[in-house]
């Protein structure tokens, strides 16, 4: 199976200049530029949760963001909106892009219909390329479950599965997250 064509391919400056003016937020993605879809209010709920049991547990230099904190993946050729991350330190810019940070330690991705396998390839795939990364969490939206794709120190790539009753570590901020604690009061999956 072949590719579609490509239609048109955009400059990161025409990127950069539809998100200047837009209300809707954009990806881009190896010269495409895709609008984000708006979330569930549980997806809102599941991210807010998520963010705010990292934040609580956070040590001094480090700062939980929402998906308003846009990410730059310069190896990837890819600039996204997480549904939250960690940056520890000061944030670091890319060069031709001084509102996308291209330092965080942990990303957070909640699933979605529309998004969920692309969260779990290309888009985590992507993520990899960022030196500073460490942890990737993925909340899922089907059941009640946590991934966390976590850089060992040397260098490779582990991913480990979380259920009702279990607890995530993410050792690179030093914080636990129970599966049970993200889901409290959540309909149902």
């Amino acid at each position: 199976m072949t590719e579609p064509a490509r239609h048109h391919r955009y400059a990161y400056a025409d990127y950069l200049a539809l998100e200047e003016h837009s209300p809707v937020r954009h990806e881009f993605v190896d010269g495409e530029i895709y609008a984000m879809a708006g979330g569930t209010p549980e997806h809102a709920a599941l991210a807010a949760t998520v963010l705010r049991l990292i934040g609580n547990q956070l040590p001094s230099g480090c700062r939980a963001y929402t998906s308003d904190l846009r990410i730059r993946i310069v190896e990837a050729d890819v600039t996204t909106y997480p549904d939250g991350a960690v940056i520890c330190g000061r944030p670091r810019h890319d060069a031709s892009d001084a509102l996308a940070a291209i330092n965080p330690i942990v990303i957070i991705e909640v699933t979605s219909n529309s998004t969920e396998a692309y969260d779990r390839t290309g888009k985590l795939d992507a993520y990899r390329h960022l030196e500073s990364l460490r942890e990737v969490v993925v909340v899922s939206h089907r059941q009640r479950s946590l991934e966390c794709h976590a850089r060992g120190t040397d260098g490779r790539w582990t991913q480990r599965s979380f259920g009702e009753h279990e607890v995530m570590d993410l050792p690179s901020i030093g914080a636990r997250i129970a599966v049970d604690d993200v889901y409290r009061g959540a309909d149902p999956p």
